[in-house]
This record gives C-alpha cells, structure tokens and sequence, in this order.
C-alpha cells in the first residue's frame, strides 16, 4: 500500500514539473523577443510589440532577454560552395558529366612537323614533243584529274619546224622503204648482214615513235594525259607557253600515301625506342588525326643530328585523306607504349586559371563543384591527370565553360531552400 502511495506520489510531482515547464515556454512564447520574422508585430498583453526592433525591451514590467538569433538557412547542397544547375538547365546547355575509370594511356612527346608526299605518289607529266601549249581545261593547283585525262595538248602547226607528227610520218615511211629493200638485196647476197641491221634499227625506232605521236595526236596538236590520278600540286607552265621535247609540264600527286616527319627535341631522343604510333593536328585546323586509324606505320627515325639541326626525325607513313595538304606544318604528338590504370579525361574537361587546371566534378544530379587538377602528359585529344581525382567521380567533360558561368554569374540562380 505504501509503494503505491509513493509511486502515485512520484507522479504527480513529475506531472506538475511538465506542466510549470510547459506555462514558462508558452509564456516566453508570448512575451520575449523572436528571430522569427514571421511573429513580428503580434499583440501581446495588450501591447503591440516590434520584435526585430525591440529585443530585450521591457513589456509590462516584465525584463526580457532578447532571443537567441535563428539559424541561418541551409543550402540545398551542404558544400557551401557547390554550383547548383537544374538538372533540365544543364541538359540544354548541353552539360555532359562521365565517372572517372582507370584505363590504358600512352605517354606523348610533343613535336612539330610536317607532311610530304610519299615516294612514288608523285608524278610529273612532261612534254612528249615540242610546241606551244593549249590547257584543255582550266587547270588550278589542287584541282582533282583522273588517270588517263587529257589535260593539255601541244601544237606544233605555226613552227618552222611542222608538225612533229607529220615528220615522224616522213621518216617512218622512209626507213620503212629502205628497210623492204634492203632486206631483198639481202636474200641475193647483193647486201651485207650489217647493212641490213642498221636499216631494221632505223625502222624499228621511226616506227615506235611514230606510233607513239600518232596515238597522241587531234586536231589540236599531240595531246598531254594524266598518267595517274590525283590532284595538281604544281603547275609549271602557262598557257601559250613554247615546251620542248621532255620539259616538265604538271606535277600531280595521288595522296593515297603520305609521310609524317616530325622534329624531335634531342632531349628525348633516348626514349624514342618506345615510340609506336603518333596524332597530329594540321595549322589550318581542330581535328585531331590518329595514325593508328589511318594505316599508319614507324618507318624510321634519325641516329644522329645534322650540323644544322638541334632536332633528330621520326617518319611515319600513312594513308592520305583529301583534307590532307602536302606541304603543310602539323603539331605531333608521339605516342609511346600503352600503361595501364591511368587517370584520364578529355581536354574538353579542362578549365584554365592563371597557369592552373581545373575541373567541375558532379556532387549530385543537381550540384557541381570547381577542384584543381595536376595534368601529366597528353596525346592531342586526352590528358593524364596526376593529382586531384580518384576513380569513380563524377567529371563534367562537356559543357565545363557554361558551369564556370554559372559559378560567377547570375544567369543561373543559386537554388536554395530555406528550411
């Protein structure tokens, strides 16, 4: 009977405390001063209070404290510097996020260099007699010609030598004569063996080149074609122009190989063993190109340095393309031997700053975050990145301009839940 007493006791005390704390609270609620700006103004006691403008002023005799001040709102994004973009912003912004994977990388060494025809992808067409030019269409540098096509003719018909066809005619004709005849005074022994091979040579060589002009000839002269197709790359002559017999007319090349020679600091010249393949980038463009997809092949490179040159070469041959000039300088990128677990990410992801790189790594659909990056080597299109990402992030790789807008301006506006 007396535990009961003593619990039913116990109780009521803890009942009584509840209630005390529960009326101070209310009555704290009514009369002091609130962060809240939400409650300014409310009537209290019959007073109308201004609780941003009046903490810890005395209301009805009673000494309130002043509140303590509310908390500040929390970003939807714990990291205070996340750069928030809506999910469907960055879609139309075109914001391209890929997790970070170990993968094969090849170490690079930069060079410059150019491209040349390769040997026997040249051919020069020459004059096949004497006469004044007359193009059969207008021929430029780089224009396409196909085998076989006739691209100019040479006349011969003002000169005061004739046409050359027409002696080359005279001539055949004649060591023909002298050919039949010869060789009935040789069946009577009235002509001497000798005698007869020296008038079957004169036949032989008036007939070949008779022939040969005559296959070529039209009203307009003996015509000049292209032996192999391809593209002009040197014009030598004008129209109207005099020729003689073998001059060089056009040059053209085929493009269907063609050499890379880079220019190799001596530096690296111990490491040029490993060198397996390369990528270029033509001075007149973006577009990386990757030898490894177009045939290409390490023909060779330099033992030693020329008194003139501080550089050793390397030459590669590849398959040529038409967007490929002979001739022109490119920016190489040797690639050595493949090595496995390597950080890498397009340059496309890159953000330059005053000498550093930086990249936008994604916290969450929405949040993006800036962090600085230590790059290693590069082969014209990726990177090596050393320091400052770990597999298994995150990383915008498209779009990394349009996120640093969004960091330092108001364009995009910070998205934030006050809570």
């Amino acid at each position: 009977m007396k535990r009961i007493y003593l619990l039913a006791t116990v109780g009521i005390m803890l009942l009584t405390a509840c209630n005390n704390h529960a009326s101070t609270a209310h009555d704290e609620h009514n009369h002091a001063t609130h962060a809240h700006g939400a409650h300014d103004g409310h009537n209290h006691d019959g007073h109308n209070h201004n609780h941003n403008a009046h903490d810890g002023h005395n209301h009805d005799g009673h000494n309130h404290a002043p509140a303590a001040k509310a908390e500040p709102a929390q970003a939807h994004n714990e990291n205070s510097d996340a750069i928030i973009i809506e999910p469907a912003k960055a879609k139309h912004l075109g914001i391209v996020s890929e997790k970070i994977a170990l993968r094969s990388f090849r170490k690079s060494i930069p060079a410059s260099g150019r491209i040349e025809a390769a040997q026997g992808s040249e051919h020069t067409i020459v004059a096949t007699t004497a006469g004044v030019v007359n193009f059969a269409r207008t021929l430029v540098e780089g224009q396409h010609v196909n085998k076989g096509e006739l691209v100019l003719n040479i006349s011969a018909n003002h000169l005061q030598e004739g046409d050359p066809v027409v002696r080359a005619r005279i001539a055949y004709e004649t060591a023909t004569a002298d050919y039949e005849r010869i060789a009935r005074l040789l069946e009577n022994r009235l002509a001497t063996q000798a005698e007869y091979n020296a008038a079957k040579e004169r036949y032989e060589t008036t007939r070949i080149a008779y022939e040969s002009l005559a296959k070529q000839h039209n009203t307009n002269g003996t015509g000049i074609h292209a032996q192999q197709g391809g593209y002009i790359k040197n014009c030598l002559v004008s129209e109207g122009d005099y020729v003689s017999m073998g001059q060089p007319l056009i040059i053209t090349t085929s493009q269907n190989r063609l050499y890379l020679h880079a220019e190799v600091a001596q530096r690296y010249f111990s490491e040029l063993h490993n060198i397996e393949t390369a990528n270029f980038r033509t001075s007149f463009g973006n577009n990386y190109y990757q030898l490894a997809d177009m045939g290409g092949k390490l023909l060779s490179y330099g033992k030693s340095v020329g008194a003139n040159s501080h550089f050793v070469t390397m030459t590669f041959s590849f398959e040529g393309r038409a967007d490929l000039m002979p001739g022109s300088s490119v920016e190489i990128y040797l690639l050595g031997r493949q090595q496995e677990g390597t950080i890498v990410l397009p340059k496309t992801a890159l953000i330059e700053e005053q000498g550093s790189y930086f990249v936008y790594v994604q916290l969450c659909p929405e949040s993006y975050s800036k962090q600085e990056v230590t790059l290693g080597m590069t082969n014209g299109n990726d990177v090596e990145i050393i320091s400052g990402l770990s597999a298994g992030q995150a990383v915008v790789t498209q779009g990394a301009y349009h996120v640093k807008l969004a960091s330092t301006s108001n364009a995009l506006p910070a998205h934030n839940h006050e809570h």
